[in-house]
């Protein structure tokens, strides 16, 4: 037994669980948070914009270690309700590292590759990039980020606060809609009805991560800075991508040929962003994974065609 204990928020979500897993697997203690989905034992109901709540979860768990995977993290749900994705993505963080600081809790805050404008030509983006979102989702996650080294360096706690950046991601999900990649699937399906045509984007450049490549790298962060005799001399903005890099069409294409199916009905589309629509999605947000293999931090990653050609039966309809 490692005698540590591990604190998971978004829990019951795609990247939650194999966090969860993770630390696990390294024979910590977790508990793990959730909401709609939260079973009230292993995984605790808590509403993160409730601080009272958060404090007893806190004090009852007593982690040496928090992942905060909870967020609104689709982009057009986040247009839509913009106050909710604020109280969640920004304030809620900001009372979690407030909360975490003034207990010497470790925190690792999981952000988002979105946090850039994606360009062409700049990726990819070193941690210390300037930060340039094109939509709410991404700045929300920007603020997140600030309130986290904002509440870690007035406690006086700096190096106990971490920012993780990662991708788009994929995994072993409960339903397609977890990820905008797992539901490209259902694209694929769907495309084998007579008479439908899809606009699939073949435009901007996706890195896909899985999700258990993720929940290592937490694990690993949190043994290393946990270690060290001087945390704040250790980067606390990090970066974690795969190097497999896709569009969407391109992966459904992938889809097709690993599920024999035909994509015929699947048209891409080039043209980019549509300059009226109310998202604007980056081109290439690209993430250097350097500071982590400087930390010597495993950066591998499982291969995104491998993966599914293996996983893809539990999948299938």
């Amino acid at each position: 037994m490692s005698g540590k204990t591990a604190l998971v928020t978004g829990a019951t979500g795609l990247l939650g669980r194999e966090v969860v897993r993770a630390f696990e697997r390294a024979d910590w203690t977790v508990k793990g948070t959730g909401y709609s989905r939260a079973d009230g034992v292993s995984i605790l109901k808590v509403d993160l914009v409730n601080t009272n709540e958060v404090t007893a979860a806190l004090d009852s768990v007593k982690p040496q270690a928090v992942v905060h995977c909870a967020a609104n993290r689709f982009p057009d749900k986040c247009d839509k309700d913009p106050e909710g994705t604020r109280a969640i993505n920004v304030e809620a963080t900001r009372s979690l590292a407030s909360l975490c600081a003034s207990r010497d809790i470790f925190l690792i805050y999981i952000s988002t590759d979105y946090v850039f404008p994606g360009k062409p030509g700049d990726a990819p983006y070193e941690a210390d990039a300037m930060p340039q979102p094109t939509n709410l989702y991404g700045q929300t996650k920007l603020d997140g980020e600030r309130v986290v080294t904002e509440e870690y360096q007035s406690a006086g706690k700096a190096g106990l606060g971490v920012v993780l950046r990662v991708p788009v991601l994929y995994g072993d999900a409960e339903l397609p809609t977890e990820s905008a990649v797992n539901m490209l699937l259902d694209t694929v399906w769907k495309a084998q009805e007579p008479g439908t045509k899809i606009k699939m984007d073949h435009w901007a450049l996706r890195y896909p991560t899985n999700t258990e490549d993720v929940g290592r790298v937490c694990h690993d962060i949190s043994v290393k800075y946990l270690a060290s005799d001087d945390r704040s001399k250790l980067p606390n903005i990090l970066q974690f991508s795969s190097e497999d890099k896709y569009t969407k069409y391109e992966i459904c294409k992938l889809f097709g040929e690993i599920m024999g199916l035909s994509i015929a009905a699947i048209e891409p589309n080039t043209e980019g962003n549509d300059p009226n629509a109310s998202v604007q999605r980056p081109y290439d947000c690209h993430l250097s994974t350097k500071r982590l293999k400087d930390l010597g931090i495993d950066v591998s990653t499982q291969d995104f065609t491998g993966w599914w050609r293996w996983n893809v039966r539990a999948f299938r309809k």
